[in-house]
């Protein structure tokens, strides 16, 4: 399963995430929710990226699934619906599939 923390600051805006594990839906390389939840994620960091100014720092491990995502300058409005937008299809996806595929914490 993979399992999605979704970080927000003192005041609500959304600042970071942690996604850990593979979804375990299909076969290593079949898997269109793991590929889903991937491609999400991996746009939205290249989107914050290419489209704002704000500084992140980013952590991964492929061999457990694991990203780790965390603004660390003050959030952007553009990064904020970046990540809200993120939050939304993540949401789709563990509605449309089930959380013994995806569970957004």
């Amino acid at each position: 399963m993979i399992e999605i923390t979704l970080r927000k600051s003192e005041t609500g805006v959304y600042n970071g995430f942690l996604a850990k594990g593979h979804a375990g839906f299909d076969a290593y390389g079949k898997d269109i929710v793991c590929a889903a939840v991937s491609a999400m994620i991996i746009n939205t960091i290249n989107s914050i990226e290419a489209f704002t100014e704000d500084a992140f720092k980013t952590e991964a491990d492929k061999e457990s699934g694991q990203i780790e995502f965390e603004l660390v300058s003050d959030v952007s409005r553009e990064s904020e619906l970046l990540l809200k937008s993120l939050a939304l299809g993540l949401q789709g996806i563990e509605e449309q599939y089930g959380n013994q595929f995806i569970k957004l914490l």
